[in-house]
């Protein structure tokens, strides 16, 4: 055994051993584990080069999930892929003047070159890359599917257009009106493309939510918020209105859809959307409304954010009629109005929505209290929330239906206006279709083969993959797949004619709704095969919560869809979900070029703090000039505030990196990175190589337990029990940040303990023996060295294969108990007593005891014994 700990020599041999046994590659059914599979999964990341220590806290969370469960029987599989499709690949490809796919090729072999130092215990039997044609044929093929099926279609709608990017974005992409990945102000399209019918399974996402345990109930409640079910009522108001060749506009129907009919006769204005026909109509003879309407459709492209920009409207001068009261209602152009959403027109009931009240405040457009609720006065000067409460609520002011509560209201209305023929009760969503047109090049082709004489014709399943080409290089002035003949020209399947490739590629959400089904049968001659069956639905899902809506919805949407076409035998895909908490680190920046931030490195970075210690000024080091302070933030590659891994390996070792991004906080919750914690972790490792140095030679001894323990013996192994018991606990919790905790109070609790005594040796190697297997998933390199090299490999096997250690209830039992000795109230000291000491005795020995001599003066009065906890002497 070296005398001093050397992470290097540690962590190479114990890779190297795992290497050689292929210690992490699973098979289905494994005899070794009785617990039967437990599947255990991080997302996926996208190989953009670098890690930073914000990974290494994300998949050493997952690492010691897989490694724990391990040694509690489990048959665990913990693979890892690439998210390998998407912009940044392009981008980086114009910026260097290189394919996207070396570029990314590259940045996979650099990136798993970086997570093996780690010690993961990732299967990489099973990678998977999306950019790989064997994994998106099946993209492509179930696209087909859900063709024939009527799921996926083609149709030209208003979508989000990315001017940046050059693509189009689903609403969820969409990021206070900027696209998630650019940051670039979206623009509102009319474009044809290809969409998922997500919608069809609206009511079952909704509602298998309530089955999803566990998820965060955060994650439910956005996934429900964005499903967003409305029951309510869908109606027109009638008009005369024209276009130029006299037709009635739509019918001479403007449709609009509420949820509170109850309010039908507190409706003062209509407001549409700006690409809605009868705002294109009025807008041909005004100017101005013309230009607003531009305006409009330039701006935002979610409910989201309709709900916090500011309300803004222009009347037509068309007016329709209330289909009760027969009062012309004025039709205006609202900017919070999307024509994406129902008719693109909504009911205008200021009285009782806050968003209506605000419009006609801003514009002087009549306020009518339509709803009342006992005990509240009704003012049109300020909104207050009851104005709007549908529960306690009674119509006023509405004629025929005064008196009614909200259901009986909306029951009335919705009968009345189906007799009119202008209404009916409808169930509305706020999700929409998928649309997963992407009009950038690197991307699943979508297998589409367009004919001058056979229109769109699906590629044959016999063809697939369609097959991307990888050595296009983008500029930036669009699709390049557009300008490759080998890849474009093509004979129609049906009638053999020239023809052309579809060539826009699919939304990269696409790629990871599945891979994690991919995972468990990597080699799979279809889609999956059975081993998904024995791996799927997943027990534990690892990832931001950043994906709570995108990428989690898809998933489920997908699996959905596969389950209807007989491919798998589940209705969920994740029975349990985690939302790590990010790693944060100090920023720094200087603005530059009217407002552009250059940001800096923090080892670029001295800090200037005031006499209390406190930060107040920063410099860069290379010239002495000032920097701003950016306060603390997620790491990030593109704020500089990353620390890369490698960095902290080479100089403390991969352990030390694990143990400080697991102690540093619980793994839900963000934490901040500090050097000083790096290297209080590293020196507990030391600790932890000398201890075991120093007691080895005691630690052999140990193999035989004495039939009688001495009594500091018996706490001792009392104290680990104890403290074993509370790190099954935290593991069960996945409270990591107090294993690590626990794991240090057992090396306090062995440095602290005297082994002479009668059974000693033996506590102290089953001690060391808990204190290693507890640790193991934390720092599997120096405990898998150490395991070896203190005997118990020899003894029992190798680390990696042992089982969890077990709290045994009868070294919990105490033989002596402490009781806390107050003197007339105040505390004084303690005694230690039989446990089973009767109340004479333990009055005696109290009175007795230093403490109670020292401060008390005579005879006792009184002695009051609070069972299990202390001993009151009144003087």
């Amino acid at each position: 055994m070296q005398e001093k700990y050397s992470p290097s020599d540690v962590e190479q041999a114990a890779q190297s051993h795992w290497k050689n046994t292929e210690a992490y590659k699973t098979v289905e059914n494994d005899p070794r584990f009785p617990q039967g599979k437990y599947y255990a999964c991080s997302m996926l990341p996208y190989p953009s080069g670098k890690l930073h220590m914000g990974h290494v806290r994300n998949y050493t969370i997952n690492d010691m999930l897989a490694r724990q469960l391990r040694m509690k029987g489990y048959n665990v599989l913990m693979p890892m892929g690439w998210d390998a499709f998407g912009l940044p690949a392009e981008n980086a490809a114009i910026a260097y003047k290189k394919s996207p796919a070396e570029w990314t090729y590259a940045n996979i072999d650099d990136m798993k070159s970086q997570m093996e130092p780690l010690g993961l215990a990732f299967d990489w039997t099973r990678e998977v890359a999306t950019c790989d044609p064997d994994y998106y044929r099946w993209n492509q093929w179930l696209f087909l599917k859900m063709l024939e099926k009527g799921i996926a279609y083609k149709k030209t709608q208003i979508v989000n257009w990315d001017p940046v990017d050059q693509t189009v974005l689903a609403n969820e992409q969409v990021v206070d009106g900027r696209g998630w990945r650019s940051g670039a102000l979206v623009e509102k399209r009319e474009i044809p493309g290809y969409y998922f019918g997500i919608t069809q399974y609206a009511e079952e996402l909704l509602s298998s939510i309530d089955t999803l345990d566990g998820w965060p109930e955060q994650v439910r409640t956005m996934q429900r918020n964005w499903i967003g079910k409305s029951e309510g009522v869908r109606f027109a108001f009638q008009h005369e209105i024209r276009d130029e060749q006299g037709q009635l506009i739509q019918d001479g129907k403007l449709y609009v859809f509420t949820t509170r009919a109850d309010t039908i006769m507190g409706v003062t204005f209509c407001a549409i959307a700006a690409e809605h026909p009868l705002a294109q109509l009025a807008a041909r003879s005004n100017p101005k409304l013309a230009e607003f309407a531009e305006v409009c459709k330039a701006g935002g492209t979610t409910e989201a954010e309709m709900a916090t920009k500011e309300k803004e409207g222009m009347p037509t001068g068309l007016f329709v009629t209330h289909p009760f009261t027969g009062e012309q209602v004025e039709v205006w152009v609202g900017n919070y109005v999307l024509m994406s959403y129902g008719d693109g027109a909504v009911m205008g009931v200021p009285a009782h929505d806050e968003r209506d009240f605000a419009f006609a405040r801003k514009y002087g457009i009549a306020i009518r209290q339509v709803v009342a609720v006992e005990g509240e006065t009704f003012s049109a000067d300020a909104w207050a929330e009851w104005y709007g409460d549908k529960q306690k609520s009674v119509t006023v002011n509405s004629g025929r239906f005064d008196g009614l509560s909200y259901k009986a209201a909306v029951d009335a209305v919705a009968t009345e206006l189906i007799a009119k023929g202008l209404g009916e009760k409808k169930t509305t969503w706020r999700l929409r279709d998928w649309g997963i047109s992407r009009q950038r090049y690197w991307g699943t082709p979508i297998p589409i083969i367009h004919c001058e004489c056979c229109g769109a014709v699906p590629v044959p399943y016999e063809d697939l993959p369609v097959v991307l080409p990888t050595d296009c290089i983008p500029d930036g002035s669009g699709n390049p797949l557009k300008t490759r003949a080998d890849f474009l020209n093509v004979d129609c399947p049906t009638c053999g004619k020239p023809a052309q490739r579809e060539t826009d590629t699919m939304d990269t959400f696409v790629d990871s709704s599945w891979y994690f089904m991919r995972y468990t049968c990597p080699d799979a001659p279809d889609m999956v095969d059975g081993r998904n069956d024995y791996w799927m639905a997943m027990d534990q899902y690892i990832g931001g919560v950043e994906h709570a809506v995108l990428h989690l919805l898809y998933a489920r949407f997908w699996t959905k869809v596969m389950r209807d076409m007989g491919l798998v035998k589940i209705d969920e895909p994740f029975k349990r979900l985690f939302t790590q908490g990010m790693l944060l680190n100090e920023s720094f920046y200087r603005e530059v070029d009217g407002g552009k931030k250059v940001w800096y490195y923090p080892n670029e970075i001295e800090v200037q703090h005031d006499d209390k210690g406190r930060p107040v000024a920063a410099i860069l080091k290379s010239d002495g000039q000032p920097v701003q302070m950016g306060g603390i933030e997620k790491m990030s590659k593109s704020k500089n505030n990353v620390v890369e891994p490698k960095d902290i390996i080479s100089q403390f070792g991969a352990d030390t990196a694990r143990l400080f991004t697991m102690f540093a906080g619980p793994p839900d919750q963000s934490a901040a990175w500090s050097n000083s914690g790096v290297e209080g972790a590293y020196r507990y490792l030391r600790r932890l190589w000398a201890t075991a140095q120093k007691l080895a030679p005691v630690i052999a001894s140990g193999q035989q337990a004495a039939p009688e323990l001495a009594a500091d013996v018996k706490n001792f192994r009392r104290e680990v029990h104890l403290t074993l018991r509370q790190i099954d606990s935290d593991y069960e919790r996945l409270q990591y940040n107090t294993v690590v905790s626990g794991a240090m109070k057992l090396l306090n609790a062995i440095e602290a303990f005297k082994p002479e005594a009668a059974g000693g040796a033996a506590a102290l190697r089953e001690a060391f023996s808990i204190l290693l297997r507890t640790l193991y998933p934390v720092c599997p390199h120096i405990t898998h060295v150490l395991w070896v090299e203190l005997g118990y490999a020899a003894e029992h096997g190798e680390l990696i294969n042992m089982a969890w250690p077990q709290v045994e209830e009868a070294a919990l039992v105490q033989d002596e108990i402490e009781l806390m000795v107050q003197v007339n109230g105040k505390l004084r000291g303690s005694i230690k007593v039989a446990k089973d000491a009767d109340k004479a005795t333990i009055e005696a020995t109290a009175v007795a005891s230093e403490a109670v001599q020292k401060f008390l003066e005579g005879a006792p009065k009184k002695v009051i014994v609070v069972p299990g906890k202390l001993v009151n002497v009144v003087g």
